[in-house]
C-alpha cells in the first residue's frame, strides 16, 4: 500500500481523548480519513454507549470501518482485518492518509502487523455454546488444555474463553501457538502515537461519561436493541455498559447497580488497555497528565506524521 504521509495510530485508553485529537487533525490536514479501530463501533445501532462518532463528525470527515455489522451477529478480528484491507486500498486509491483510531488492542496489530488468525470450527463453537458450562468452568477446562491461554484471557470473557477452546479442540493445538507474533514488534510503516493521562483522572472521564450518555439516551438505545426482532448477539452483548444495561432491563438489576458494574468494569478495562499498549516500544506516548487535553498536542500529532528522511 502507498501512502502519500505515514499513517497514523492514535490509541490509549478509553475516554482519554482519542477520537477529539484525531477529528482535530483530520480537520488540519487535507486527505487524511478516520478509521475506527473498535470492536463495538462496527456495529449498527449501537451509538451512544460506544461512543461513535456523530452523524454530523461523520459528514465533516469520512470515517470508516463503523456501522458494518449487525449486533445480532458474531463479528471476528479476521473479518475486521479483511474489512480494514478493503478500506486501504480505496483509501490509498484517492490518495488519502488514514489514521487510524481506537483501543481496540488485537484489531491495531492485525492492522499494523497483518497478524495470522486460527481457523473457525462452528460445530466445536456450537457444542461449547450448548454445553451449558458456567464462565468458570470454561475457564477451567482451558487452563486444563491450555494453561498459557488461560493466564492470558480475562476468566470473565466467555466470548475469549469460547474461542479458545474452539480453537484448541478443533483444531488439536494450543490456543496460545497460534499468533506467535504477538510478543513481537517489528517495524511498522504506521506511527502509533499513545495518549497517557493519571489513574483518578481516568476515572473521573470514565464516569462523567456514562453521565452524559445516560443523559444522551443510553438506556432507551439498549431497551431499542432488546426489542429487536433479532436479538443482540453473544459478541455485541458483551460491550461495556450494554451487558449491564441489558441485565437492568432483562433480569431486573437495579438502574443503579447496573451503571456502578458497568463503569468498575470499564475502568478494569481501561487498565488492561495501557497494560497491553505499554508492552509495546514503537509507541510515542504524550502524557496528558492531570488536567491536558488530547486535542492541546494536535500540533504535535501532526508532525509526528510527517515524513522522515
Amino acid at each position: 500500500m502507498t501512502w502519500n504521509a505515514p499513517p497514523l495510530c492514535i490509541l490509549g485508553p478509553t475516554a482519554s481523548g482519542k477520537s477529539s485529537l484525531a477529528m482535530a487533525i483530520a480537520e488540519q490536514v487535507d486527505g487524511v480519513e478516520l478509521v475506527s479501530i473498535d470492536s463495538m463501533q462496527v456495529y449498527v445501532d449501537m451509538d451512544i454507549g460506544t461512543a461513535k462518532p456523530t452523524a454530523e463528525e461523520q459528514n465533516r470527515v469520512r470515517h470508516h470501518l463503523i456501522d458494518i455489522a449487525d449486533p445480532a451477529d458474531d463479528f471476528a478480528v479476521s473479518t475486521f482485518q479483511a474489512e480494514w484491507r478493503n478500506v486501504a486500498s480505496d483509501i490509498s486509491s484517492r490518495g488519502a492518509t488514514p489514521v487510524l483510531v481506537g483501543g481496540t488492542g488485537l484489531y491495531l496489530r492485525s492492522v499494523i502487523d497483518d497478524l495470522s488468525f486460527p481457523g473457525q470450527y462452528p460445530e466445536v463453537a456450537a457444542e461449547l455454546e450448548t454445553s451449558n458450562l458456567s464462565t468458570s468452568e470454561l475457564f477451567e477446562r482451558l487452563h486444563d488444555l491450555d494453561p498459557l491461554a488461560a493466564s492470558r484471557i480475562d476468566s470473565n470473557n466467555e466470548r475469549r474463553l469460547v474461542r479458545a477452546l474452539e480453537v484448541t479442540i478443533g483444531s488439536g493445538q494450543p490456543f496460545s501457538s497460534f499468533g506467535p507474533g504477538m510478543t513481537d514488534y517489528p517495524d511498522t510503516a504506521f506511527r502509533l502515537l499513545g495518549l497517557r493521562m493519571d489513574k483518578d483522572r481516568v476515572i473521573d472521564r470514565i464516569n462523567g461519561r456514562y453521565d452524559t450518555q445516560m443523559t444522551d439516551g443510553f438506556l432507551e438505545e439498549v431497551e431499542r436493541l432488546a426489542d429487536r426482532d433479532r436479538p443482540i448477539g453473544r459478541t455485541a452483548r458483551q460491550a461495556l455498559g450494554y451487558r449491564e444495561l441489558l441485565s437492568h432491563i432483562e433480569d431486573g438489576v437495579s438502574l443503579d447497580d447496573a451503571l456502578e458494574t458497568a463503569k468498575v468494569r470499564t475502568r478494569r478495562f481501561a487498565r488492561r488497555q495501557m497494560k497491553w499498549f505499554e508492552r509495546d516500544p514503537r509507541i510515542h506516548w504524550i502524557d496528558l497528565g492531570s488536567n491536558r487535553r488530547a486535542t492541546d498536542f494536535c500540533d504535535d500529532a501532526i508532525s509526528y506524521m510527517a515524513p522522515r528522511d
